[in-house]
């Protein structure tokens, strides 16, 4: 043997033998990923279920009131079209999930178009719901003397359905936009590699710049509802202090849950916005497989974590909760 191909040989053992514990490091990291990702694949799952039950309960017992009553108030309507829709956009999200974890290879062009089509309106009917229920809160807690809010107050109604109304063109935009993207994805641009880049250039861009828009409109007016009642409450605290009749009276009271379930809103929506914002990043990055899973797991919280606390929130919701759970002790001690 050469001494040339002696020297090789223990270069390459050298090699090898340094390399392992580099190897062995890199397969704990792969080890804890992988666990990382089976926990928030089981989070995710149970997340699905909770929100799933929370607002198939919303809807169930508002419309058995409107059953009763024959009536259904402006809020209670707001909070059942609101559930329905979360329960779309969870089926939608899971769905999304499971065919991206478990059977990608199913996933074809139609299926992706399809789901993206469904989660966009459902994710639409979602904010925008919540933002009514937002605003409802504080035309009808909030005391201002200015003329355009009395105005609006005593037609809270009328306001709140033009809003849901008036989005709409927020969606058929988004619609378009998007059924623009997909004809422009399926140009064949093979042969010009320039034409290629553009056009997938052009595509990032839009749906980045819609879903963001989308998205921020529906924040920045929650937001603003909820810094009015702020506003709101503090004046009222100051009158209180005044005649000296303390901060524990029943419009300060109401004044602090309305406050409590915007600001659950906007800081469950803050992470939505975020998780949904960095997939939408990702997914034209080497880093999408490894964002992917725990994105998910935020924006499945929000739709189900909101909704939880909708039921704390709200007496009528909260005392059906409380009497379902008594009856099924009951019925788990008759059982046994």
């Amino acid at each position: 043997m050469h001494i040339q191909d002696q020297l090789q040989i223990e270069l390459k053992v050298k090699i090898v033998k340094e390399s392992r514990p580099v190897i062995s490091d890199l397969a704990f990291f792969l080890d804890m990923i992988n666990s990382l990702w089976s926990i928030l694949s089981v989070l995710i799952i149970a997340e699905f279920v909770l929100g799933s039950f929370a607002n198939g309960f919303i809807a169930v017992v508002n419309c058995t009131d409107w059953v009763k009553r024959q009536k259904l108030s402006c809020a209670d309507g707001i909070l059942t079209a609101l559930a329905v829709s979360r329960i779309a956009l969870l089926s939608v999200t899971v769905f999304y999930w499971h065919a991206y974890v478990f059977i990608l290879d199913f996933y074809t062009l139609k299926e992706v178009t399809i789901v993206y089509i469904a989660w966009v309106i459902s994710n639409h009917f979602s904010l925008w719901l919540a933002t009514s229920l937002s605003i409802l809160y504080l035309f009808k807690i909030a005391n201002f003397s200015c003329l355009l809010f009395l105005h609006l107050k005593r037609k809270v109604k009328r306001a709140v359905v033009m809003i849901l109304w008036g989005n709409l063109v927020f969606l058929v935009c988004h619609l378009v936009v998007l059924s623009t993207d997909i004809k422009m994805g399926k140009i064949d641009c093979e042969g010009n590699i320039t034409c290629k880049t553009n056009l997938e250039d052009i595509v990032h861009l839009t749906n980045l710049t819609v879903f963001t828009l989308a998205n921020f409109i529906p924040f920045t007016m929650s937001l603003t509802a909820f810094l009015l009642l702020i506003f709101s409450l503090w004046k009222h605290l100051k009158r209180m202090q005044l005649s000296g009749k303390g901060s524990q009276d029943p419009s300060s009271k109401v004044h602090i849950r309305a406050m409590q379930t915007v600001i659950s809103f906007l800081m469950l929506f803050v992470i939505y916005f975020t998780a949904e914002l960095i997939t939408v990043w990702s997914s034209f990055t080497p880093l999408k497989n490894l964002v992917f899973i725990p994105s998910q797991f935020l924006s499945v919280l929000y739709p189900s974590g909101h909704s939880l606390i909708l039921i704390w929130g709200n007496k009528k919701l909260r005392l059906a909760f409380l009497s379902f759970l008594w009856q099924l002790r009951c019925w788990l001690k008759e059982r046994k």
